[in-house]
């Protein structure tokens, strides 16, 4: 598989996917439409294609490359994606309900009446920088991997190959190109369209390596399970094991309430829904179709993992270190036939734009009715807020290109990890003020002094897991340390909280 034959599929794609944009926005490119889908998705259409929104590229190589990792990991992540139901569930009822109530297009509006101005702009702010960074982050680890396999081969300039830079330019072009318009509308139509192909990807991939190892599907299952990478409930040393069951769940679980349930994003979608009720079935089809899809990519992990056993193939490295996360395309783009390099090169893609394109749209959204107000009354018939929303959209495009453009500058996989993780720090302080403000009725906080909690509960974070083992005798951290964020978050808003007014609540 040329180089020039995964361009051409890309460019076809794209040409989908604008082509959708132009058919989906030629009537109405208004605000409502660009940020609520004038409140009238299906709800299956939205269920079916947040799947490749919340999946992304990097659960697409990741998940099946930890499967065989050094550290063990085997089938572990299941255990947080049990986790992560456990969370969707609450969230379809208790935050669900609370947003429709409301009639919200932004979640942080909730904020505002609750706790104050100041909170509001505070958690509005802490997904702009979280969503900008962790977006970017995904986008960055795939481009290197369409720059590896891709980019770096076609000789557009003599000798040397096509540009990192210009690579994430024109992923970021190409998706600015069919979402500047029609928004929240033809996302829900595009996502549904790249689910399609990561689902299928999916599916696909697993029979592609069978057939290569001569397996029928019911043997595939047992080769698997008699593996050494099939090992999904770890229960042993629950002080100093990242693994172990309840850190797992409980972690996936409130991961899953802060990174899904307060995040523009994904909630966007749900209120594009037409009322409470759809929003929910919506919910609860995607939780079923979630937790099935990630059991087969662990599935791809392992098959992936004997196939490479079989045939010698090494993990390839990058700088003399293994990157687990490279088999995957490795072995699709070296070893396979056409036919399944094709497939993975579309779930891939798919996996991704479908993370980036939706992460672009909710953080104008919210930039435009966080901080512009476009949502208010008195600005909804302003002139030129359509021509302001564009520029927000390209202005978010061009923050997120020089973010991939600095991470790429480091160069140090170290320093990039430490940054996302930063990233999903920030996420403890909007678990703090939602549980501050769900749970605590009678009371409101001192708003201008929100945003230091919101900076000092994350660093207290930090030293806490930096010293978890000389402090609590060994304990290791892993995803459950957003709840010891949020209860930091939530007890530091007591210290300065105050008696609420009668008409607050």
């Amino acid at each position: 598989m040329t180089p020039v034959t995964i361009l051409t599929i890309i460019i076809i794609y794209f040409g989908a996917l604008i082509l959708i944009s132009r058919l989906v926005s030629h009537k109405d490119s208004s605000n409502d439409t660009f940020f609520k889908a004038n409140k009238n998705s299906k709800w299956y259409l939205v269920a079916f294609g947040m799947i490749g929104t919340a999946l992304s590229g990097v659960t697409f190589i990741s998940v099946p490359g930890e499967v065989g990792a050094p550290s063990g990991e085997q089938f572990k992540y299941f255990q947080f994606i049990l986790g992560n139901a456990l969370g969707f569930i609450i969230i379809a009822k208790v935050l669900l309900p609370l947003y429709y109530r409301l009639n919200l297009t932004s979640i942080y509006s909730y904020i505002e009446g609750r706790l104050g101005y100041m909170s509001y702009k505070t958690s509005a702010m802490i997904f702009l920088i979280s969503r900008t960074i962790g977006s970017a982050f995904r986008l960055y680890l795939v481009v290197i991997v369409l720059q590896r396999y891709v980019f770096d081969n076609l000789k557009v300039f003599g000798d040397t190959g096509f540009p990192f830079w210009a690579t994430v330019l024109i992923s970021l072009l190409l998706i600015f190109a069919y979402t500047y318009k029609g928004g929240l509308k033809t996302i829900i139509i595009t996502d549904t369209l790249q689910t399609f192909f990561l689902v299928s990807s999916v599916f696909l991939t697993i029979y592609f390596i069978c057939d290569s190892l001569d397996l029928g599907l019911v043997q595939a299952f047992e080769t698997v399970k008699q593996s050494n990478y099939s090992k999904i409930f770890f229960f042993e040393d629950f002080i100093g094991s990242r693994f172990h069951f309840v850190k797992q769940v409980i972690g996936g679980m409130f991961v899953t309430i802060a990174m899904v349930g307060l995040d523009q994003d994904l909630m966007q979608k749900n209120l594009s829904c037409k009322n409470i009720g759809e929003a929910q079935k919506n919910m609860f089809t995607f939780t079923g179709t979630f937790v099935v899809i990630n059991l087969f990519f662990l599935g791809v992990g392992a098959l992936l993992y004997i196939y490479a056993s079989k045939y010698s193939i090494a993990i390839p490295t990058v700088d003399g270190a293994p990157r687990t996360d490279l088999l995957f395309p490795e072995i699709a783009f070296k070893h396979l036939t056409i036919i399944p390099a094709v497939v993975f090169l579309l779930g891939l893609t798919a996996a991704t734009f479908a993370t980036t394109d939706s992460a672009l749209t909710a953080l104008t959204t919210s930039f435009c009715v966080d901080f512009l107000g476009m949502d208010k009354a008195e600005n909804l018939a302003k002139a030129g807020n359509v021509r302001t929303r564009h520029w927000v959209h390209i202005s978010f495009s061009i923050l997120m290109f020089l973010v991939i453009i600095v991470f790429n500058t480091l160069n140090d996989k170290s320093v990039v990890s430490m940054i996302f993780r930063i990233a999903g720090y920030t996420y403890g302080p909007l678990l703090g003020l939602y549980s501050f403000g769900l749970f605590m009725k009678k009371l409101t906080v001192r708003d201008t002094l929100v945003p230091f909690v919101c900076i000092l509960s994350p660093a207290l974070t930090y030293f806490i897991s930096a010293y978890s083992k000389e402090w609590l005798g060994g304990y290791v951290f892993d995803s459950e340390l957003i709840i010891i964020n949020g209860l930091i978050t939530f007890l530091l808003l007591l210290g300065i909280s105050k008696k609420a007014p009668a008409n607050i609540g």
